[in-house]
């Protein structure tokens, strides 16, 4: 199945010369939602953790479900003052800004091993500022995951020393 072809451009979101992806139409299509799910699982054959790390907000689609798959749990990482509990945060950059992630400091024991699932890898700021959060918890990073790779603004970089997958690439 073509799933890209159920990724739409939307130019000038969130901001002007940004053109975001925008996979709403893949999660409504309940074949390329099914498809997609199946093929993001098919892509951590094997790998084994204990927790799954989804971003807000688009990590909180897949995650779960890959957590549900992996038999692990699954924790969700958030923006500033979303979380109902003692936290801690990781500031980063992204292409159009910068921005703050949280998690609950009881998310993650020491020696957890850890997914961290996103929808996108950009310029890879969410994701080096997600490690960072595991990390400080006392988590192993096992595997980075993502549904959309935009090659073009090189985020692998920032995280070299992790093993990243991705299912479409731009």
């Amino acid at each position: 199945m073509n799933i890209d072809s159920y990724v739409r451009d939307v130019p000038d979101f969130p901001k002007k010369g940004i053109v975001f992806k925008d996979i709403t139409p893949l999660l409504k299509d309940k074949r390329a939602l099914t498809y997609t799910s199946a093929a993001l699982s098919d892509l951590l054959k094997g790998t084994s953790v204990d927790i799954v790390v989804g971003m807000e907000s688009r990590g909180f689609i897949f995650g779960p479900m890959l957590a549900e798959k992996l038999g692990a749990g699954f924790v969700p990482v958030r923006k500033p003052g979303k979380l109902p509990s003692n936290t801690i945060n990781e500031s980063f950059s992204l292409e159009y800004g910068s921005d703050t992630l949280e998690i609950h400091i009881d998310a993650i024991k020491k020696g957890d091993k850890v997914l961290i699932h996103d929808d996108v890898i950009a310029t890879g700021g969410t994701a080096k500022a997600a490690c960072k959060l595991v990390e400080r918890l006392g988590g192993e990073v096992v595997r980075l995951n993502f549904l959309i790779e935009l090659e073009f603004l090189n985020g692998r970089e920032q995280l070299q020393e992790y093993t990243i997958q991705s299912l479409l690439k731009y």
